[in-house]
């Protein structure tokens, strides 16, 4: 197949918001696909890479996309696909220039709507709504095959690509080699924001509240002596981890499969900055030195199998307390709540200690693996900031023709604006017309992509914290930030300073809390 067909039905599926009608368009191509271009193609329209990271950064990528071009399509799944293999096989001296004349020679062969499509694909901006639930559904249209068993499938097999060549191909029959296994990692559950504690008691009644950790999310899988890490995208790391293979080898079962966080605490317990205890992640030929510098500490909240027991299906109830006999002294502290205030006390203590917030669990939930699963939230306390919007990306997919990414800056020393983050979440359709009139109105230039604005606009952003960056000079950056509102009652001179950014990051900054109503 053609990628001028992907990259015409990912456009098709952003010009409408008629679910069946994306549904319909995902199935069709699905059908046309050959069996050896259905993992890439369905990881590429649901948003991201087969081979996961292969090393190419923004301005490289956007740079091969703005050369010269084929006038005709030429390029198919197979070719692409190769092409990222190689890219992400390449490593070394050398390998940078390598992995720009390759991805420049991927470019030429595109056209211009293939290199654009292909773009987004390798930068994660492919917005057109084919996200994992719709992608669910319109393989089970494609395959003749009811969706709760292709969810169940890819909850278990952890691979949409393969999930769908086992059911185009096979059938039914093809799913059932999707079970939960030893040292096939499956999609961790995730959880649902709640804006407050009211909401979530007033859903669940009786809660399992635990702290919410910033550590790094881990899947272990023990089968006798032999023990492996996974992560949150299910990359193994066990040979980071030695602490953590040491401690699951020594529990008093044969088979396990924990779901967790590690997190490096300071030596008065409360936890360092997440990107502290990921420094433990990135040093593949230094763990020992690092493992005595910076220990983690595993936190358990999940066991999905103890020896011949699957206990997914099982009550959260059921599971905590067989995680309880078996890791009793590594579970992440645990209160079961059944009104307001002791789950503002819990949460209270959990702040107390450095944490982001609490996790608040029906005690009955199963575990839905990749998915929002229903009874499982996440309450944190919240920031807010005034700051300037200093530049702006153009749209795509639904937004294009709109100005959507905008660069956040906030008030520095000098009376310039430091940068600490881009956004385009939060931003309603309303208000997408009016800042691409607005931020037009402020241009003062741009470098074919990005467009620089007059520091005019104030804009208020919510956030959940702030982490350190090497990739801002301020050399820090808002995590999880959106758009509250426009703020045309304040003017540049009045937005927050870069030094109340810092207080954040330090923990000097009280957090607004997250009560009832």
């Amino acid at each position: 197949m053609l990628i001028a067909e992907l990259a015409a039905t990912s456009a098709a599926l952003a010009a409408t918001s008629r679910r069946g009608e994306k549904t319909d368009r995902l199935a069709a191509l699905l059908r046309r696909l050959t069996p050896e271009e259905i993992p890439a193609a369905v990881a590429w329209l649901a948003g991201s890479l087969r081979q996961g990271r292969i090393g190419l950064g923004p301005s490289l990528v956007r740079a091969a996309a703005s050369g010269a071009h084929g006038a005709t399509p030429t390029l198919t799944v197979a070719d692409v696909d190769r092409t990222f293999d190689r890219l992400a096989a390449m490593s070394g001296t050398g390998s940078s220039g390598a992995r720009r004349e390759a991805l420049g020679d991927l470019m030429r062969r595109a056209t211009a709507e293939e290199a654009d499509w292909l773009s987004r694909v390798l930068l994660a901006e492919v917005r057109q709504g084919a996200l994992l639930g719709l992608m669910e559904e319109a393989i089970a249209r494609a395959a003749g095959i009811p969706a709760a068993e292709i969810r169940r499938a890819m909850m278990l097999g952890g691979d949409p690509g393969a999930v769908a060549q086992a059911a185009l191909t096979e059938g039914r029959s093809g799913l059932e080699r999707f079970r939960l296994e030893l040292f096939r990692p499956v999609l961790p559950m995730l959880a649902s924001p709640a804006e407050t504690l009211d909401e979530v008691i007033g859903r669940l009644g009786a809660a399992a509240l635990e702290y919410k950790l910033d550590g790094a999310r881990v899947q272990v899988h023990k089968e006798d002596d032999e023990v492996r890490v996974y992560s949150r995208l299910l990359n193994e790391v066990t040979v980071a981890v030695p602490e953590l293979v040491a401690s699951v080898r020594a529990m008093p079962a044969r088979e396990l499969i924990l779901d967790g966080e590690v997190i490096a605490l300071k030596p008065d317990g409360t936890p360092h900055p997440f990107q502290t205890t990921m420094r433990r992640f990135g040093r593949r030929l230094e763990v020992e030195a690092l493992r005595g510098e910076l220990p983690l500490t595993p936190y358990y909240f999940d066991l999905l199998r103890r020896d011949d027991a699957d206990l997914i299906d099982a009550s959260l109830e059921e599971r905590a307390g067989a995680l309880a006999e078996i890791a009793p002294g590594a579970i992440v502290p645990r209160r079961i709540v059944s009104g307001v205030a002791e789950a503002e006390a819990f949460f209270d203590e959990a702040l107390e200690r450095g944490h982001e917030g609490i996790m608040a669990k029906a005690p009955g939930s199963g575990y839905a693996a990749g998915s929002r699963g229903v009874g499982w939230y996440k309450v944190k306390p919240a920031h807010t900031l005034d700051l300037v919007v200093l530049a702006v990306e153009p749209g795509s997919g639904r937004r294009s023709g709109r100005l959507s990414n905008i660069h956040l800056g906030a008030r520095d020393a000098g009376g310039g604006f430091a940068m600490i983050g881009k956004t385009f979440k939060g931003m309603t359709d309303a208000m997408l017309e009016w800042q691409t009139k607005r931020f037009r109105e402020l241009a003062v230039g741009t470098d074919g992509y990005v467009v620089h604005l007059r520091p005019e606009q104030v804009v208020e952003i919510a956030f959940s914290d702030v982490q350190e960056s090497s990739q801002y000079a301020s050399g820090v950056a808002l995590r999880f930030a959106r758009v509250k509102r426009y703020r045309d009652d304040k003017t540049a001179d009045q937005a927050d300073t870069i030094e109340s950014v810092y207080a954040i990051l330090r923990g000097q900054v009280g957090k607004k809390r997250v009560r009832s109503g």
